[in-house]
């Protein structure tokens, strides 16, 4: 999943005032951006608090926008997301009530008020940007933006759950006191950033990981046609796995390759470390999201990629929950490891596996 982030801020760097009424900060050329950004995403996501105080509907003036999505096969609204930690969300919000649109709220508790207008999908603990990122891909949801307000922003920034940051700044609004929720955006030195003025309002855009899906396909097709090598089992999944070390070394494995109880992610492993290789900030591949839980080794596949120090993984299937509930992928991005999915691949791992569903 791609995650963007989009905010607009005064000259004094405040998202909103103390009114009640909605502050428009952004100036006609900006909204207009900002549309054309909403219409390249999947999903909206903003806070509970900016649902209480500006009641936002979230759904695309642009018909065109939601003739694409319905010739596509989606439903005519990008997909509405929000969180709360409370579970104080009033279902008269126009957040629930306008728009054809799949809605999610992430809560740590059920919420029985919101039972018939949105999905409440709960964590085992606090909610983290991994979390919701992870739950969402698994859901469809291929590009992300966020909204805000300011925990929530910070919330991607802190956990590096961000890509890409677009600010909008006008520098013609000043609110001093009358400011409220002030965001501060310092990316580092060497991050890159496009800049252009719209209609007065100074929009910057930094990319804060770079764009990698060409070559993340390219060793998924490594991977998926590795998997093609393992022999059907009833009790494991045909998988190939894919190891690029940061010097660029390439080793494969696929499922029960040399032993009876190795994963695929195991066996490219092992011929990397007989090779001398150092797997330190490399990338391992795999057609199908590493294990979380096994019984016939002592280590998980995603224990072994933290533990030896990988930087990425990518994979094109999210686990089933055939023989045990997968936790990979977020597992992996709570240890600090970039994680990239393209489920559009995933298809081609179901077929390959189809001994398991027939």
């Amino acid at each position: 999943m791609r995650v963007t982030l989009s905010f607009a801020t005064t000259s004094d760097g405040f998202l909103d005032d103390t009114s009640t009424q909605r502050l428009v900060i952004s100036t006609p050329e900006d909204w207009a951006a900002v549309g054309r950004l909403r219409a390249r995403c999947d999903a909206i996501l903003v806070g509970a608090e900016t649902l209480r105080r500006d009641n936002p509907a979230l759904v695309p003036h642009d018909e065109s926008v939601r003739a694409r999505r319905t010739t596509n096969g989606l439903r005519p609204d990008w997909t509405k997301v929000t969180l709360t930690a409370s579970g104080r969300l009033d279902p008269s919000l126009r957040f629930f009530t306008e728009g054809d649109a799949e809605r999610y709220v992430f809560s740590p508790e059920d919420i029985p008020a919101l039972l018939n207008v949105a999905t409440v999908i709960s964590a085992d603990g606090p909610l983290t940007a991994r979390f919701i990122v992870t739950e969402l891909e698994k859901r469809g949801v291929g590009h992300l933006l966020v909204e805000g307000g300011a925990h929530v922003l910070r919330m991607f920034l802190d956990e590096r759950m961000a890509d890409e940051v677009r600010m909008a700044v006008n520098p013609a609004l000043t609110l001093g006191d009358a400011g409220y929720a002030r965001f501060d955006f310092r990316p580092a030195a060497d991050v890159a950033c496009d800049r252009e003025n719209l209609g007065g309002m100074q929009v910057s855009n930094w990319v804060l990981h770079p764009e990698t899906s060409n070559e993340d396909r390219q060793w998924l097709r490594v991977a998926i046609d590795a998997s093609r090598q393992s022999p059907p089992c009833a009790t494991a999944y045909r998988v190939g796995a894919v190891v690029v070390t940061c010097r660029g070394e390439v080793f494969t494995g696929y499922t029960h390759e040399t032993s009876a109880t190795h994963h695929a992610e195991q066996e490219a492993v092992v011929k990397a470390l007989a090779a001398g290789a150092d797997l330190r900030g490399g990338a391992i591949y795999s057609s199908m999201e590493p294990c979380s839980r096994r019984a016939s080794e002592p280590e998980s596949c995603t224990q072994m990629i933290i533990r030896h120090g990988f930087a990425r993984a990518v994979f094109a299937l999210y686990e089933p929950d055939r023989f045990v509930e997968c936790r990979g992928a977020l597992t992996l991005r709570e240890a600090g490891l970039e994680v990239r999915v393209y489920p559009d691949l995933g298809d081609e791992v179901r077929a390959i596996n189809a001994h398991l569903w027939g």
